[in-house]
This record gives structure tokens, C-alpha cells and sequence, in this order.
């Protein structure tokens, strides 16, 4: 492989898994925004984007029609400043995905990798999450895409790619692009945005179920690290 690729990580429960966090910070900011306790939170694990879970809380909780948007608007700015709020719960409930650190440090090591991420987190929410735990080390945060460009996450590997080609001045396209998740919106994130996807079985969707969604490659866990490099090649030099 002698090309540079774009490598492109989700974030919850791919490389961390923040616990009852993320679901303390939206009954937190319902109750700011709406006045009320919410009766019903977003599922989890599914990988779609916060300011579309945080439409869903509401639709699910009742809220009026006509307060929908500028309730969304209001708990989606207030969702990083809560969530930084509660950094050292992030770490004391939270946990590194197995394999994530030592993965990341064997693609930071080559020189023809750039990591970055392609999330449902906003901007600042995943920064918080992957400074928690020491891995914003790893991956450049600047070239990112995040659900705070776009509500649609198959619209963030092409932001990523953009911001990658303007900063290592390397075209990035389905070719040179690898998205690595747990959810079966990763690998709808690939397929549609326009990058390979390999799926790791650490979340809620089993190992036949995202292959069965069409990823290019399934493994357990990311506790091979070799065996993520070797995947990573494999794909951007089959698409060459």
C-alpha cells in the first residue's frame, strides 16, 4: 500500500463506551429545554446522529409540534457543555473499548495512514469523549466529520474527505477511504458516503448482522491490531 488512506473511526462503543453518560446528559438537557422529566430516551448503539436522536426524544416525549425545532436547537447546543461538565463520570463509568488503544497507535505509526473520525457525535461532544480517555492523541481531529456539519452521516465522509485532501493534500474517494464501526449506520455510512467499511462486533449488532449489511470486512474486536492493518490494506489496495 503506498498510497495514503484516509482511516475514519467511529466513536461510541468502537473505540470508547461512555455507559449511562450520554443518556444522564439528554435526560439532563430535556429537562432544561422542555421543563420536564423525559419519559422515554433515544436506543442506543445505533450510530445515527445526535441531533436527529435528540429529535426523536422529543417525538417521543410529546413535544408539540411547534416546539420541535427550537427545542432541538436549544438541547443540541446544550449537549457539549453538559457532557464536558461530567468528564470524570466519563472516565469512572465509562471504558476503553479492548484493542482500541494499542490500534490506534500501530495506524498512527504508519506513515501512509491518517486517522480521523466520521461520527454521530457533534464536534465537541466526541472531542470530550476521546480526550477522556487519552486517544485525541491519535487521531486528527481537524479533518473530521461530525454531526454537527451534517444531520446525515453518510454526508460526513465526503466532509471528511474534503477536509483530509485540503490538509495532506491527497484526493481521498471510496479508493483510499476506510470507515471502522460497530453499527449497522457505519456500514450505511460507507456505502452510501463513499468509503469501505470494516465492522467490529463491539457494539449492540452481531458479526453476522453487519455482514450481513454488506461490510467489506467483520472482526470480533480490535484486539489485533495487525489484523486491522492488514484489512485496511487489503481494501484500499483491492479498490486501486
Amino acid at each position: 500500500m503506498t498510497s495514503t488512506v484516509l482511516v475514519l473511526w467511529d466513536v461510541d462503543r468502537t473505540l470508547v463506551y461512555v455507559g449511562e453518560t450520554d443518556r444522564a446528559v439528554y435526560r439532563e438537557a430535556f429537562r432544561r429545554v422542555v421543563g420536564r422529566d423525559a419519559v422515554k430516551l433515544p436506543e442506543s448503539g445505533t450510530g445515527r446522529t445526535m441531533p436527529l436522536a435528540v429529535r426523536e426524544l422529543l417525538v417521543a416525549n410529546d413535544v408539540d409540534q411547534r416546539d420541535l425545532e427550537p427545542f432541538a436547537k436549544q438541547i443540541v447546543e446544550l449537549l457539549p457543555k453538559l457532557l464536558a461538565a461530567k468528564a470524570e463520570q466519563l472516565r469512572s463509568g465509562g471504558l476503553l473499548m479492548p484493542g482500541a488503544t494499542a490500534t490506534l497507535e500501530a495506524v498512527d505509526a504508519r506513515p501512509d495512514l491518517v486517522s480521523s473520525v466520521v461520527t454521530g457525535n457533534l464536534q465537541q461532544s466526541a472531542e470530550i469523549k476521546l480526550r477522556a480517555f487519552g486517544l485525541d492523541r491519535y487521531i486528527d481531529l481537524t479533518v473530521g466529520g461530525f454531526a454537527s456539519d451534517d444531520s446525515h452521516r453518510p454526508a460526513l465522509v465526503g466532509i471528511a474527505q474534503c477536509r483530509a485532501a485540503a490538509r495532506y493534500g491527497t484526493t481521498f474517494s471510496r479508493s483510499n477511504t476506510v470507515i471502522i464501526g460497530d453499527s449497522l449506520e457505519d456500514v450505511r455510512t460507507g456505502a452510501e458516503g463513499g468509503a469501505s467499511v470494516i465492522a467490529v462486533a463491539s457494539g449492540t449488532t452481531t458479526a453476522e448482522q453487519l455482514a450481513d449489511a454488506g461490510a467489506d470486512r467483520v472482526l470480533d474486536s480490535l484486539c489485533d491490531p495487525q489484523a486491522v492493518l492488514l484489512a485496511v490494506a487489503e481494501l484500499s489496495s483491492h479498490c486501486q
